[in-house]
């Protein structure tokens, strides 16, 4: 199964290189974009949670990385979802 990661600024300035097991980031997310961090939140679960049961689906069992993946995203994400405003940037992917 073909892994990428894709690399985001946070409202901060701060930079994270984020993993998924599948490429199914790329249905969501768009390098160059900006999105909410409500939004940004959302897409992401959404798009983690799919790659964990790509994963289960080809080997039994989900991804716990991308699962911990989402989890570090909702706890960096929690700081700045309260500011109005406030945007995530999707800088590029890697595969």
């Amino acid at each position: 199964m073909p892994e990428m990661t894709f690399r985001v600024r946070w409202p901060d300035g701060k930079e994270s290189d984020c993993y998924s097991p599948s490429l199914v980031i790329r249905e969501h997310f768009t390098p160059g974009q900006t999105y909410s961090v409500s939004d940004f939140l959302q897409k992401s679960a959404v798009a983690l949670t799919e790659a964990s049961e790509r994963v289960r689906a080809q080997y039994g069992f989900p991804c716990s990385r991308a699962l911990g993946q989402l989890q570090a995203i909702r706890q960096t994400g929690a700081q700045f979802h309260a500011l109005s405003g406030t945007k995530v940037s999707i800088l590029s992917f890697k595969f």
